[in-house]
C-alpha cells in the first residue's frame, strides 16, 4: 500500500467507497490520518467501518480538514459537496492527488500518465507490458486495474503507468508526470463539461502540471489536440498513426485506432530508455484487454469480437475499419443522436444488428446505408448476426453506446456477449 508520513494526524473526508475509495481510506488511516468515510450504500459503509469514522461530509462538519477525497464518479458540476467543501475552504481531491504527494516518499521512479478520449486503457495496458518485458519495474494503475494506492510501491527504477480520465484529472493538482500523453479529444463526458472545450481544456491540464524538462507525448491527429500541442512548452513528441505502418505482426492491435495506440506507446517507451528489440517484443506479445477488440471465438470460420467498452461512436469508428466483412452488434443508452463517425466504415458492415434503447434511433440513422435488423436484445443479435455471417466474416459487438439500459457496466454487456457466443 502506498501512503505517506505527510497525512499522518491530518483530517480527510472520504466521500465514495467504491474500489478507490476504500484503497483511499485504507492509505490514509494506514498512514495515520484521521478518516471519515461515506457512501450511499450500507455495505460500501460497513467495508471501511473499520478504518474510519462514518459519517457524511454533506451533514457534518468538515472546517479545518485538510481535503475531501471524492471518487472521479461523483459530478462536481452538479453534487452539493462542492460548494459545501468551497464553503469550508477545503480542497476536493482525488486518490491520484494523494499518490502525487506521497511520491517524495517512494523510491526514485518516474510517473507516465495517459489520457485521451478513446484509446487510453489498450495505451496504458501496451505501455505497462512493454516495459515488463524489458524487465523494467512497472505498476499500472487510475482507471485501470488496481488502485494506485492499493499497491506497493515499486522499487528504485520503477515506473507508474496511470491511466487518467478527465475527471481525475480534474481532482488533481500536483501530478507531474515524467512522460505524459494525450491520444484524442472528441465529444465525450459532456454533462460534466461546459461544452468540449472545457472538456479539452480538463485534458490539457495533465501538461500544465508537468515540469519543463519533462516530456509530452501528443497525438495531433485532431483540432483539440493540435491546438494542445500547439500550447505545450518543453520537451514535445508528436505522433501520429501514420508513423505505424505494419501492424500485421501484432495480433491484438489491429485497426486505425490501435496504430495510433502502438505509436503512442512506442514513443512513451523510447522515451524511457526501452530498446527497440524489446518494444518490438512487447507489441507482438501484447494480449490485448478483455472487451476491447476481444477475440472471443471463431465458429465454423467466422470470428467473434467483443468490443463493448466502445461506448460512442468515436471509439466504435475504428472498430469498423479493423475488418473487412462486418455483422455489427450496436447499440445501448445512446450518448448522442448521431452515428456519423461511424459512417466513413459502412462499407466493411455486411449488417447492423440493433439493441436496446438506443435501438429504433440506429435502426433510423443506418436506414438505407446497410441491412438492418432490429435484434433489440444482445442474445438475439448475437443469434441473428450469427446465422447470417459466413466464413471469413466478422461478428462484432461494438455498442457505440453506454451500457447501462440493459446491463450494470460494458464489462457485464461484454461477458454477456461470451456466454451468447458460447451458447451457440
Amino acid at each position: 500500500m502506498i501512503g505517506s508520513a505527510s497525512f499522518r494526524d491530518k483530517d480527510y473526508a472520504v466521500l465514495g467507497l467504491a474500489r478507490s475509495g476504500l484503497a483511499t481510506v485504507k492509505a490514509l488511516a494506514g498512514s495515520g490520518a484521521r478518516v471519515m468515510a461515506w457512501d450511499g450504500k450500507e455495505e460500501a459503509r460497513s467495508a471501511a467501518a473499520p478504518f474510519a469514522r462514518i459519517a457524511d461530509p454533506l451533514v457534518t462538519s468538515i472546517y479545518g480538514f485538510e481535503a475531501v477525497v471524492v471518487s472521479p464518479g461523483v459530478p462536481l458540476n452538479k453534487h452539493p459537496i462542492a460548494e459545501r467543501a468551497r464553503a469550508a475552504k477545503v480542497p476536493v481531491i482525488g486518490d491520484i492527488e494523494l499518490f502525487a504527494q506521497a511520491r517524495a516518499e517512494q523510491p526514485p521512479h518516474q510517473v507516465v500518465g495517459i489520457t485521451g478520449t478513446n484509446g487510453k486503457s489498450t495505451t496504458t495496458a501496451l505501455i505497462h507490458h512493454i516495459l515488463k518485458t524489458a524487465g523494467m519495474p512497472a505498476a499500472m494503475g487510475g482507471n485501470i486495474g488496481l488502485p494506485i494506492l492499493e499497491q506497493d510501491p515499486l522499487p528504485e527504477g520503477g515506473v507508474y503507468v496511470l491511466e487518467l480520465s478527465s475527471y481525475q484529472i480534474d481532482l488533481t493538482q500536483s501530478l507531474d508526470c515524467d512522460v505524459a500523453v494525450l491520444l484524442n479529444v472528441t465529444p465525450d463526458h459532456l454533462d460534466r463539461y461546459d461544452g468540449i472545450e472545457d472538456y479539452a481544456a480538463s485534458k490539457a491540464r495533465l501538461f500544465a502540471m508537468q515540469s519543463e524538462d519533462h516530456i509530452a507525448v501528443i497525438a495531433a491527429e485532431d483540432d483539440y489536440t493540435r491546438a494542445i500541442a500547439g500550447e505545450v512548452s518543453g520537451r514535445k513528441m508528436i505522433v501520429s498513426s501514420a508513423d505505424v505502418r505494419d501492424q500485421s505482426r501484432w495480433p491484438s492491435l489491429q485497426g486505425p485506432h490501435n496504430a495510433q495506440n502502438a505509436a503512442a506507446a512506442v514513443a512513451v517507451a523510447r522515451a524511457l530508455g526501452v530498446s527497440d528489440d524489446k518494444i518490438a517484443e512487447g507489441l507482438a506479445t501484447y494480449p490485448g484487454l478483455p472487451h476491447r477488440m476481444e477475440r472471443v471465438a471463431e465458429k465454423n470460420g467466422v470470428l467473434f469480437v467483443n468490443d463493448s467498452k466502445a461506448t460512442n461512436p468515436d471509439s466504435t469508428a475504428p472498430a469498423l475499419g479493423a475488418y473487412p466483412h462486418i455483422h455489427w452488434i450496436l447499440g445501448g443508452l445512446a450518448k448522442g443522436e448521431d452515428l456519423d463517425a461511424c459512417l466513413p466504415y459502412l462499407g466493411n458492415v455486411r449488417g447492423a444488428y440493433v439493441i436496446g434503447d438506443a435501438a429504433p434511433l440506429f435502426a433510423q440513422l443506418l436506414a438505407g446505408k446497410v441491412p438492418v435488423n432490429e435484434s433489440g436484445t444482445l442474445d438475439q443479435a448475437v443469434r441473428d448476426a450469427a446465422a447470417a455471417a459466413v466464413a471469413g466474416e466478422v461478428v462484432l459487438l461494438s455498442p457505440a453506446c453506454a451500457s447501462f439500459d440493459q446491463f450494470k457496466d460494458y464489462e457485464a454487456r461484454g461477458e454477456a456477449f461470451r456466454t451468447a457466443v458460447e451458447a451457440l
